[in-house]
């Protein structure tokens, strides 16, 4: 009879309903197939559980500063900043793009917000300056997963909810690998510049540096709040983020940028986000019920200890299967699912909870910029007008790369580690 819930959870699918209802829906069908239905009396206790966790309240908050920094016009201010930082150099627009992708993930924490912003902007300019319209999309989508590594960062918050870990030792931790990806991507863009000549900026064609950084000043508070008050003891994650909307709210008003439509309509994304993962959160706090009496996550780590991986070899699964998972699903529904299962397996074989969650959280992000359902890819070419197929072949080169970056994060996991210990968290 256990055959019923995948075919029903199929039919779910395809009907087009939302796969926070077919995970619920598959998930309950499930408890009645395997006679576990006298438990389904304790779910609703079960979900509560799930989403009543304090570090979930900064989620809703980061999302709204971000939505609100989005609509400040801040965007132009990070461009002159990286242009007056790094355009002088081969392929100077190449490295904005990068340059801008770092200062944008500090204040949105969204790759999707990152690609749609520089799509708009240095995209047609870099086209301008003798780019091809296919190297520009593939550098914007490929820079913008920096956004959900660098704190603040909603994925990484998420996890820390799922897994009980400390939200600021993940912010904190996330800052490093950021930093080491952008340089990374900084190389990749400099090897095309020369070998394919891309040009450089002029002399003036940037605003001064110092003009420049007095204008991106109020945009570049907001990460310095964030992680400068969690990691000196004056906030948690949640009063941080509430102290990230106040911010937005005046950097909008510095650039002149936040009017009430426009904070109305943040308002109105933020609770529609929020409820989406909260949904997701409440089917997948059902599913792990159903895993916990059917003793899935014990039954995984036989499979591993008979498949005689070690702790090495099951970390190295682990990624390829949520790379895989990346590319298909979104990252909250891929995270859900999937870390309730299989990160305990990796803890109990020594990994440290911290280290693991930014391997995963940078792992579901490459997904962003793989076909066929790269979030990245398909905001990059709706924007810009080009052709998918096409950005996803000029974007391998940037995801073999990025691929090579979480390899090194896997073999020294101080790179991830370093900070929060040297901050004693």
């Amino acid at each position: 009879m256990i055959w019923i819930v995948p075919v029903a959870a199929a039919v779910f699918l395809f009907s087009g309903l939302a796969l926070a209802y077919v995970i619920g829906g598959a998930t309950v069908l499930a408890f009645i197939v395997t006679d576990n239905s006298r438990y389904l009396a304790i779910l609703p206790q079960k979900i509560f559980s799930q989403i009543s966790v304090f570090a979930l309240l900064a989620m809703p908050l980061f999302i709204l500063a971000g939505e609100i920094m989005n609509r400040a016009g801040i965007t132009r201010a990070l461009i002159d900043l990286s242009m007056a930082l790094v355009g002088r150099l081969r392929g100077g627009l190449g490295h904005v793009n990068i340059m801008t992708s770092v200062f944008f993930a500090g204040i949105s924490g969204s790759a999707i917000a990152d690609a749609a912003a520089l799509s708009n902007t240095l995209v047609p300019a870099m086209r301008e300056r003798g780019y091809s319209a296919t190297y520009a999309g593939a550098i914007t989508a490929a820079s913008a997963i920096i956004g959900p590594i660098v704190p603040p960062s909603i994925i990484l918050i998420f996890y820390g909810a799922l897994m009980q870990t400390s939200v600021a030792a993940l912010f904190v931790a996330g800052i490093l690998p950021g930093l080491v990806l952008a340089g990374a991507l900084f190389l990749v863009n400099s090897w095309y510049a020369h070998r394919e000549n891309h040009p450089r900026l002029a002399p003036g064609e940037s605003a001064p540096l110092a003009a420049a950084v007095l204008k991106a000043l109020p945009a570049l508070s907001l990460p310095v709040i964030i992680v400068g008050g969690i990691v000196l003891g004056w906030m948690t994650p949640t009063e941080a983020a509430a102290v990230a909307v106040f911010a937005a709210l005046m950097a909008g008003r510095f650039y002149d940028g936040v009017t009430w439509p426009g904070l109305l309509e943040s308002l109105r994304r933020t609770a529609m986000l929020t409820g989406s993962i909260f949904v997701i959160l409440c089917a997948v706090a059902a599913l792990s019920h159903l895993a916990a009496l059917e003793r899935i996550p014990e039954a995984i780590a036989a499979a591993v200890n008979a498949l005689g991986l070690g702790p090495v070899g099951f970390l190295i699964a682990m990624n390829v299967l949520f790379i895989l998972a990346g590319m298909v699903l979104d990252i909250p529904v891929a995270l859900a699912l999937l870390v309730p299962l299989l990160a305990p397996v990796a803890l109990a074989n020594g990994a440290d909870p911290v280290h693991l969650g930014i391997i995963i959280c940078f792992n579901l992000c490459i997904g962003l910029v793989s076909p066929p359902m790269g979030g990245c890819l398909l905001i990059v070419s709706t924007v810009t007008g080009i052709g998918y197929w096409q950005l996803a072949r000029a974007i391998i080169p940037f995801v073999i790369v990025e691929i090579l970056v979480l390899a090194l994060l896997v073999a020294v996991p101080e790179i991830s580690l370093a900070l929060p210990r040297a901050m004693g968290l």
